[in-house]
């Protein structure tokens, strides 16, 4: 169990801070009285710095690449210059894609994967020595409800948020020894803009008309369960109810997501049999 602390001066980093949870994020802790180091490769990162700035909030942004070694040690070495240390590591940013694997190439799970796993687990790497010597230090991984149930037409996506739960769960046990808490939040379907900003986006069934909760409430229970020392959260109740399904019933919801699959792809399915009939009818009378 994470243990209890408060947000006002503790100084925080937060990934992925420009835009969607990460910038709800930033915001949410700021007004709570964080010092922050905000890390992004947008432009328009420094734009919402000098916003918070403007309300006297301690800023310190920082551009770079989460996935470039070089770019994590700045990030790290920038809490350090400016803040003299590290409380909260905040690992939001993140990527996906959304299309079958098998019509998909190497390339995208390459890039979800070095985005969603391997950085954040090297980001962390490094900031370890550094929250060591941190106030109530704590690691906060952001991952999804993808996470705890993969889905269909989101393979990739579902398994680097598999590697950040069970990555999580060790860290949890392992970190004990520099007295860090790690905490995992799994929000479900949020309106962002994270689709408009896949690799690509190919399911036949969007999922837009389920993203329940905003960037905002994500924000707030984030911060909520560093407050209250949780070790992870699940957000929206479709998210929870496709948990303990997921747990309880494995077979049945297995067959529910291969049953919409078969819907959806019905016209291929059959035209795949009729192939093979064709081909084993070809075979009989040769």
């Amino acid at each position: 169990m994470a243990r209890r602390r408060t947000i006002a001066g503790s100084r925080m980093l937060i990934t992925g801070a420009s835009q969607g949870i990460g910038r709800a994020l930033a915001q949410a802790a700021a007004r709570r009285g964080a010092r922050l180091v905000l890390v992004a490769r947008s432009q328009h990162l420094e734009e919402l710095a000098q916003q918070l700035r403007q309300h006297g909030v301690e800023v310190e942004a920082v551009r770079g690449d989460i996935t470039r070694p070089e770019d994590r040690q700045r990030m790290i070495d920038a809490a350090v210059s400016r803040f003299g240390g590290l409380d909260i590591l905040v690992n939001n940013a993140g990527l996906g894609a959304t299309g079958h694997f098998c019509d998909a190439t190497e390339d995208r799970l390459r890039q979800i994967m070095e985005v969603n796993f391997f950085a954040l687990a090297e980001l962390i790497r490094i900031a370890i020595p550094v929250l060591e010597q941190g106030h109530l230090p704590v690691i906060v991984n952001i991952s999804s409800a993808a996470g705890k149930r993969a889905l269909p037409s989101r393979s990739e996506y579902s398994a680097s948020k598999y590697a950040v739960q069970g990555f999580s769960d060790a860290l949890r046990a392992e970190l004990v020894r520099q007295d860090i808490d790690v905490i995992v939040v799994c929000p479900g379907l949020t309106r962002t803009d994270f689709p408009k900003h896949m690799i690509e986006n190919k399911a036949r069934v969007p999922l837009d008309h389920l993203r329940a909760m905003s960037p905002e409430q994500v924000a707030e229970a984030t911060l909520r369960a560093i407050e209250r020392g949780k070790d992870e959260i699940v957000l929206t109740w479709q998210a929870k109810l496709l948990a303990l399904f997921s747990r309880l019933f494995p077979r049945f919801v297995n067959r529910m997501m291969a049953r919409k699959v078969r819907q959806l792809y019905r016209d291929d399915i059959e035209a795949r049999r009729r192939r093979r009939q064709e081909k084993a009818e070809v075979v009989s009378t040769s």
